[in-house]
């Protein structure tokens, strides 16, 4: 007997509908076609111990199993399920006569348990658009697969309870859950506050800009001077999330198999933090089995890179195109798969390799070469794309004992949120969100400056050598300082604070004062 049941699999971040086909006929070879992996061929082994465990045979005769479009390589332990039910069915042990309304994924345990598999929510998505009329999952894949609306999702712990609900001999109600109360819930609870950072207000004041506009970040300053901590808190200032980037967010880390088990959409935006041993691979993303990278992980949220010197050259590289195109794409010799990454980097570092290089209070023990080749393990090209080089001094002690606080993070949010609406309306007629995102075409329009502000530009490239990259990121630095002032058109204050952030620029930085 030949039956079909669907399936799915997973390319990039989105889903491709897979007919899982098979056959029972008189024989006793058993056999998975359509390029599975060793995770694929060794169902059958699982599928056979969990068919013993629940009352059900194993088909003494021939079995194959064809994975459609056989072209495409199948990854993954989650075709357990769809294979195990296809064999039930056309051995005759259970009547299905509804089988193809579902899509059905999940892995089995020896004992017939059902355990979770990535990618439920693109997968969802997927079955709404191909019109199925419900969802087959693992529990605790549940939140995420019913944040898609218009479609049954129905979960399951054992490969009974599917027999039972396919066949109609027990009910299973679909999953109602309310993702949005939940979400919405979840958008502002941080435990971090920007009012737990002692002194550091010209610090403050740059990642406040930096957030508004989505511009990326560098500082540079001596052990124990806050950068950590401020770049940590960084999330209690960027504006919420909207739906949409919710569900692209959730989308990738639901790929990784990162999402939670309580809630459906992520709440917050995400705050990636690799250590310095991390590979190309592992920041970008791709590898054997594709997955994404940091930089999509990151995607609508925050990337950081602490000791940024001591990330490989070869690493922090790989990181240019994706700060300039907002997404990767990964070629090998058998795929092609793209991911987002439009993420916001911080980064932070010491002056030099003792970490006191102009310190108010500690002597610098590094020499002068010593300072210059450890600044030069950051390429030209990488810094250009930073838009922010931030000094960050040392606390005195007279502020770290002080009981006053200083501003919370929730009166900073309302700042960026009101700017971040500027800049949505400003852009509502093109594909771009923020200020960070203009393009040369953009800078003519939003950007224009009045003949003294032009001057002050003109003296600051001559001064400071700066690339015609830098000459844009100071613009849409300056917009972002406008927008935040509500000021219609960038004012000279504006233009010089954005150029005074492009401290390692100077040719008189990592000089000895």
């Amino acid at each position: 007997m030949l039956i079909k049941c669907f399936g799915s699999a997973i390319d990039g971040i989105e889903a491709v509908t897979i007919t899982v086909e098979v056959s029972v006929s008189p024989g006793v070879e058993h056999h998975i076609v359509g390029l599975p992996d060793n995770a694929v061929r060794e169902s059958l082994f699982r599928i056979t111990s969990a068919f013993e465990h629940n009352g059900f045979k194993k088909p003494g005769k021939r079995v194959i199993v064809n994975l459609s479009p056989a072209d495409m390589r199948k990854e993954g332990t989650a075709y357990d399920l769809p294979i195990a039910i296809g064999i039930l069915t056309a051995s005759e042990q259970i009547p299905c006569e509804n089988l193809t309304d579902y899509l059905i994924m999940g892995e089995l345990s020896l004992d017939g348990k059902i355990l979770p598999i990535k990618g439920a929510l693109p997968i969802a998505i997927k079955a709404r658009e191909e019109k199925f009329k419900g969802i087959i999952l693992p529990r605790a894949n549940a939140a995420e697969a019913a944040v898609v609306n218009d479609l049954e999702v129905y979960v399951v712990e054992s490969i009974r309870e599917v027999t039972d609900l396919l066949t109609g001999s027990r009910i299973i109600e679909p999953l109602k859950f309310d993702h949005k109360q939940i979400f919405f819930s979840k958008l502002n609870n941080f435990d971090l506050d920007f009012s737990d950072v002692k002194g550091q207000e010209h610090v403050k004041r740059a990642l406040e800009i930096a957030a508004a506009g989505g511009h990326n970040v560098l500082m540079i300053g001596a052990p124990g001077s806050g950068k950590t901590m401020l770049a940590k808190r960084m999330l209690t200032v960027m504006p919420p999330l909207t739906l949409n980037e919710a569900l692209e967010t959730t989308k990738i880390h639901s790929v990784a198999g990162k999402t939670g088990t309580e809630t459906g959409l992520m709440p917050s935006r995400p705050f990636r933090s690799p250590h310095h041993i991390a590979s190309p691979v592992s920041i970008v993303g791709g590898g054997g089995n594709p997955q994404p990278g940091e930089i999509s992980l990151a995607h609508n949220g925050i990337l950081f890179l602490d000791e940024l010197p001591e990330f490989p050259r070869n690493v922090l590289e790989v990181l240019r195109q994706p700060l300039e195109d907002k997404n990767i794409t990964i070629s090998r010799a058998r795929y092609t798969i793209r991911y987002p990454s439009n993420f916001m980097l911080i980064a932070s570092m010491n002056p030099c390799p003792c970490g006191y290089f102009n310190h108010p209070s500690k002597d610098c023990v590094c020499t002068q070469g010593a300072v210059a080749r450890y600044l030069n393990k950051i390429s030209g090209p990488l810094m250009d794309r930073i838009d922010m080089h931030i000094e960050v001094t040392p606390v005195n002690i007279n502020d770290l004992s002080e009981k006053r606080t200083g501003e919370k993070s929730s009166a900073i949010r309302e700042k960026v949120i009101k700017a971040r609406e500027i800049q949505s309306a400003r852009f509502k007629n093109e594909n771009i969100h923020t200020n960070s995102m203009m393009s040369s075409r953009h800078l003519d329009s939003y950007c224009k400056l009045d003949q003294e502000s032009i001057q002050i530009l003109k003296l600051a490239m001559e001064k400071l050598n700066l690339s015609a990259r830098a000459y844009d990121r100071i613009l849409k630095l300056s917009r972002t300082i406008a927008d935040l002032d509500g000021e219609t058109n960038i004012l000279k204050q504006h233009l010089a604070e954005a150029i005074n952030y492009r401290s390692l620029d100077r040719d008189t930085w990592g000089i000895r004062r």
